[in-house]
């Protein structure tokens, strides 16, 4: 395990080889909603994205946790255009994950509840790891199911599929309830520790290298650590990267 104190652009450009990193997985500042001890400033999306391209390998992947502020009744959009830079630069927006919530932070008088975020998996190429969770209980277990396929031309075509085992691949919108946060709760919007370990269950393997650029308070190092992966972490507050020495000590 690695971790650095510094701006991650200037740490990754000195630190970090060209393609030698499996899978980051990172929430970066959702504009201003906080301040990050004054650090907020310091995020600058595509010196960041460019760096993260740089240094991932051909078949890695990257999740990117990231949701939209609303400034005067007007939502930024902002992280579809960071999933279409990303789409420029040369990655493939391999899933549009939904993270579900059931509490509202900012409710709205005018629009319904806001209960959801972003995770955009991107890829460097076709994505070389791929474990999908298996653990959403079929309904329909045992049975073969007739389906019909719409055609090109429109007509329908029907096609036996395969007999159902009792539990199937989860549907690509995560609940993010069960978040035991603990130390992590001196930072003011660490995700949930159970999110990285099915996130690098799925996308990674034993020994690989895992990054993330804006750590704060370290939960993907801790979870990287526990499915014995390797891990490079860079915060640029001091106070944040303290608290991820201390919650990533083995």
């Amino acid at each position: 395990m690695k971790l650095f104190l510094g701006n991650c652009i200037e740490v990754m450009k000195s630190e970090i080889l060209d393609d030698c990193i499996d899978m980051t997985i990172t929430s970066p500042p959702y504009g201003s909603l906080r301040s990050y001890g004054g650090c907020v400033e310091s995020f600058q999306f595509k010196p960041i994205a460019k760096e993260i391209y740089r240094v991932t390998k051909n078949g890695g992947v990257v999740v990117w946790i990231v949701a939209d502020q609303t400034i005067k009744g007007d939502e930024t959009g902002e992280s579809f255009r960071q999933a279409l830079y990303f789409k420029k630069l040369g990655l493939n927006l391999h899933d549009t994950m939904i993270l579900t919530k059931t509490t509202v932070v900012y409710p709205s008088p005018n629009r319904y509840h806001s209960s959801f975020e972003y995770m955009f998996i991107l890829s460097k190429g076709k994505p070389k790891t791929v474990n999908l969770i298996k653990d959403r209980l079929n309904k329909t277990k045992g049975h073969a199911r007739k389906n019909l396929y719409r055609e090109p031309d429109g007509s329908f075509k029907r096609k036996r599929s395969l007999a159902y085992g009792k539990y199937g691949v989860r549907y690509n919108y995560w609940n993010n309830n069960n978040c035991k946060r603990s130390l992590a709760n001196k930072h003011p919007a660490s995700f949930s520790e159970e999110l990285a370990i099915d996130h690098i269950k799925s996308w990674s393997n034993k020994g690989d290298t895992i990054l993330d650029p804006m750590m704060g308070s370290g939960t993907a190092g801790c979870a990287a650590t526990k499915l014995k992966r390797r891990f490079i972490g860079i915060e640029v507050n001091k106070d944040y990267f303290n608290l991820a020495e201390e919650r990533t000590k083995t």
